[in-house]
């Protein structure tokens, strides 16, 4: 084995600067035996690097190869495969698991150990030693191999693996100092061992020169212990002296104590004389308000503007005092608790005396706006409250002043002023509704006397008290309304009830003008309305302070306790409760304030309903526009929910209006005896839609139109259909044809987009139909002629040649003869006659299609005669037999009869 390490380290390691120091050899387990050699080699050079190689003899034998090397730092297991007994078996765990079988125990645990060291000495990630004995792992192997032979650097024995263990790293310095002297003597590197015997010659020599100066130093070192003992004695005397100072200082400490105390105390002094100086002159600052603050609040004039900022000022700067924020031990002190209630009675006071003065207000202010209602009677205007409310803002710093430091006092003002602006605003909404009422039906007489007639005399309430009770809704129809009724005129409308006349009323009488002028009343209610709201919304805003926080104490109030319930609901120690916002503060007081808004609202809308259902359409699309813009100034505001509930009732009347429409076609008659025409639902929707694109252009609930148009043209429809089938006079394709067209003559002309599958399937209708009443009703105008070539037609279907077909007894060329010999132009032309006479009769004069169905007709006759002559043609060729007409004189006896007629 030695001889084999030598070759190895020869031939493979020394020509890769590598140092081999363990071997083994092996060959794979469970395998033929082909024998290997495992070797640990370590690289010359820094950093060293450890590897486990295979080596392996070539197969010619006199050579050995490196055929792979791993790095150890990659061998993860070493797997002894038994600690105990001895195994030559072993396994090496890399990115694979190798299985080896040692050729003896002995070298696989050298080979193990060494593997060992290394990883100990080389490699900061530990290998797992498996099944290994630990004291093969604790002790070195024993040096039992030869040195590689002369020429290498080191020995691969065990002893040259204890030199591994005892090497240690030289420093730069080192280094440096051993390549100095290597430098200087020439045969360092090639004679290592004469090298080293002359370093230890000179080693000696120094070691010597060494002894002998440290036996020439002994006279100085006495010299130097000497000068050490004086050098004692002298820090001795030093100590001395400093412990007397210290004790003559002693007593001068204690009188610097003696003193500090003393100014100790009177810094303590005027420390805690500043304090109090400094906390009196606070009180002082803080809590004292001025005589003139004090008088304002006690006598100040509360009607002027000047005595308003006086006590607005003075009010500040007492709550400025009250709420001042004490220090600690403040409120035990006997002035600070007088002042504080010289201050609580102040508050007291004023607070009375501003409520008792702002109900005065409240009522003075609600008198002299009772003064202008007259004015506003007759003119269908609103009464404008900017006067009152600019009056009011006046108090506006007072009120917040309130509202922080006394709120009941507030609360109570809040709900005096609701109750009494109710009161005030139902008056003139009423009045103001009545005269849009009037304006309405238009009882002008009644008018002039309204300003001067009791409410309960008025004219318009006589009216209209019969259409809405206490809940403010329609409940039935007045007399004086019935008499604004008339009877339909003209023989189309008179056959059914019109779309037009849901009201009891006619288009006769109720014409453009007349719903221009119920838009322009319906719109400016809502004109006048909507100010009004915004306008007392603004003003409670600001007067009450209402948008400065997101929450405020107050009461816990619901709607009821608003309309009249109790005025607060309060703790046992007085302080309110709180809401949710103020928002819905806003909310509630503009309800309790224009509570008569939405039902005076819904009796107009059930007014104009009944007046004319049509006035649903121009509604829905003001009140949509209206509730729009509200939503866009505040979804959640009064004014938005108000008239969003009232869109609500407006838009289920104008469902009603179509669904009734809807009714009524369904409920239509007509007559046996004469001809139907264009049914009166239908030109009654051309009507309706031709009237909504007129309302509804650029409106926002276009979305509604759609769906009504898209019901009512499906009513139509159906409708018109049922009316065909049940038509007795006229033909059911001459009743469809005429109102599909006309229905699709609408359509094209309005150029409603959501329409347009319907358009197209009117016109399918009326051409499908036209189709169907032409072929019915030329049928066969020369029915023998028809007949012969029915049977003509007949022998080809069953096979006979169509050249064959006059060789047929029933069928040959004098039969054909003697049938077109009963069809000579003047017969043809009377049958004609007839034809155009019965159409005429059918047809009616409003849609004007007589002429489009005979020349419908005249097309299907000559597709007839074309029919038979290419019969003649293919049947009897060469017979020289033809028509006794051509189809220039079908064109002329066409031309002629609908000239003559």
């Amino acid at each position: 084995m030695t001889a084999i390490k030598h070759a190895l380290q020869r031939d493979i390691f020394t020509p890769n600067d590598e140092r081999l120091l363990s071997i083994v050899n092996v060959c794979k387990a469970g395998k033929k035996k082909k024998n290997c050699f495992l070797c640990a080699t370590v690289t010359t050079e820094r950093p060293v690097q450890v590897k486990v190689v295979k080596v392996k003899k070539s197969d010619k034998g006199d050579f050995y190869k490196r055929q792979i090397a791993w790095a150890l730092r990659d061998l993860a297991v070493v797997d002894a495969k038994d600690a105990i007994k001895e195994n030559p078996e072993f396994d090496l765990h890399f990115e694979k698991i190798y299985k080896w079988v040692a050729s003896s125990t002995a070298e696989k645990n050298a080979f193990i150990s060494c593997i060992w060291k290394l990883n100990q000495r080389y490699l900061r990630k530990k290998i797992d030693f498996v099944n290994v004995s630990s004291q093969l792992l604790e002790e070195l192997p024993k040096v039992t191999e030869e040195s590689v032979p002369s020429g290498e650097n080191q020995s691969v024995t065990g002893g040259d693996e204890e030199a591994v263990d005892e090497y240690q790293e030289l420093n730069a310095r080192e280094e440096q100092d051993i390549e100095i002297i290597m430098e200087g003597c020439e045969y360092a590197i090639s004679n290592a061992e004469a090298f080293a015997e002359r370093l230890s010659r000179e080693l000696q020599v120094l070691d010597g020169a060494n002894i002998q100066s440290i036996m020439a130093s002994e006279k100085q070192v006495n010299i130097l212990m000497k000068l050490l003992d004086e050098a004692l004695q002298e820090v001795d005397q030093i100590e001395f002296k400093l412990s007397s100072y210290e004790e003559m200082l002693q007593s001068v400490k204690e009188q610097m104590d003696q003193i500090s105390e003393s100014n100790h105390l009177i810094h303590l002094s005027n420390t805690n004389n500043v304090k109090l100086l400094s906390e009196i002159e606070f009180l002082v600052n803080h809590m004292d308000l001025a005589k003139g603050h004090i008088k304002a609040l006690q006598e100040g004039d509360l009607a002027s503007s000047r005595g308003i900022e006086a006590c607005t000022n003075a009010a500040d700067a007492l709550l400025q005092c009250m709420n001042v924020a004490l220090r600690p031990g403040h409120d035990m002190l006997l002035a600070v608790k007088q002042q504080q209630q010289r201050f609580s009675d102040l508050r007291e006071h004023f607070a009375r005396r501003l409520a008792s003065h702002l109900n005065n207000v409240f009522v003075q202010q609600g008198h002299d706006q009772s003064s202008t209602l007259a004015q506003h009677s007759i003119e269908l205007t609103l009464p404008n409250h900017h006067p009152f409310h600019r009056d009011l803002l006046r108090y506006a710093k007072l009120m917040e002043w309130l509202k922080s430091t006394d709120y009941g006092k507030y609360e109570g003002l809040t709900k005096n002023y609701m109750d009494y602006l109710s009161r005030l605003y139902e008056r003139e909404i009423k009045d103001f509704f009545e005269v849009a009422k009037i304006k309405m039906t238009g009882t002008t007489k009644e008018s002039k006397k309204f300003a001067t007639l009791p409410r309960k005399e008025s004219a318009v309430k006589q009216e209209t008290e019969s259409l809405h009770g206490s809940s403010g809704k329609l409940t039935g129809s007045t007399s004086s309304l019935n008499k604004l009724s008339v009877q339909s005129s003209g023989n189309r409308r008179s056959q059914s009830s019109s779309l037009l006349d849901m009201g009891n009323m006619s288009t006769s009488d109720l014409d453009v003008a007349d719903r221009t002028k119920f838009d322009k009343i319906f719109e400016q209610v809502l004109s006048e309305l909507e100010p009004l709201c915004l306008a007392e919304q603004d003003f409670i805003s600001k007067f009450f302070k209402l948008q400065q926080h997101q929450s405020m104490p107050g009461t816990v109030t619901e709607a009821d306790d608003l309309d009249g319930g109790t005025s607060s609901r309060l703790h046992n120690s007085g302080t309110p409760l709180p809401v949710s916002s103020e928002k819905d503060m806003i909310r509630q007081m503009m309800t309790k304030i224009f509570r008569c808004i939405e039902p005076e609202l819904n009796n107009l809308i059930a007014l104009g309903d009944k007046i004319d259902s049509f006035n649903s359409l121009y509604m829905l699309v003001k009140m949509s526009h209206h509730v729009w813009t509200a939503q866009n100034v505040d979804p959640a505001s009064f004014l938005s929910t108000t008239l969003g509930n009232v869109l609500v009732t407006v838009k289920r009347n104008f469902d009603k209006c179509i669904s009734n429409q809807i009714r009524q076609m369904e409920e239509v008659k007509i007559s046996k005896k004469s001809k139907v025409g264009i049914l009166p639902f239908v030109a009654e929707f051309e009507e309706f839609a031709g009237l909504a694109e007129s309302i509804f252009k650029n409106a926002e609930r276009r979305g509604d139109l759609d769906k009504a148009y898209t019901k009512l043209i499906r009513g139509v429809f159906v409708n018109v259909e049922k009316v065909a089938n049940e038509s007795q006079k006229t033909p059911r394709d001459v009743v469809m044809m005429e109102n599909f067209h006309h229905i699709f003559a609408t359509l094209s002309r309005l150029k409603i987009s959501c329409l347009e599958a319907e358009k197209k399937e009117a016109k399918q209708k009326y051409t499908d139909h036209l189709q169907s009443y032409v072929i019915y009703s030329l049928g066969q105008p020369l029915e023998k002629l028809n007949h012969f070539f029915e049977g003509v037609e007949a022998r080809v279907a069953q096979g006979i040649r169509e050249e064959e077909v006059s060789y047929q007894l029933a069928f040959n060329k004098q039969e054909l003869r003697k049938v077109i010999k009963e069809y000579p132009g003047k017969e043809v032309k009377k049958g004609l006659d007839n034809l155009y006479k019965k159409v005429d009769k059918h047809l009616c004069e409003e849609e004007n299609l007589l002429q489009v169905v005979w020349h419908s007709m005249q097309d299907e006759f000559i597709r007839q005669y074309k029919h038979f002559e290419g019969l003649i043609a293919r049947c009897y060729p060469g017979s020289g037999v033809t028509m006794e007409f051509t189809i220039q004189d079908i064109l002329d006896y066409c031309s002629s009869i609908a000239q003559s007629h």
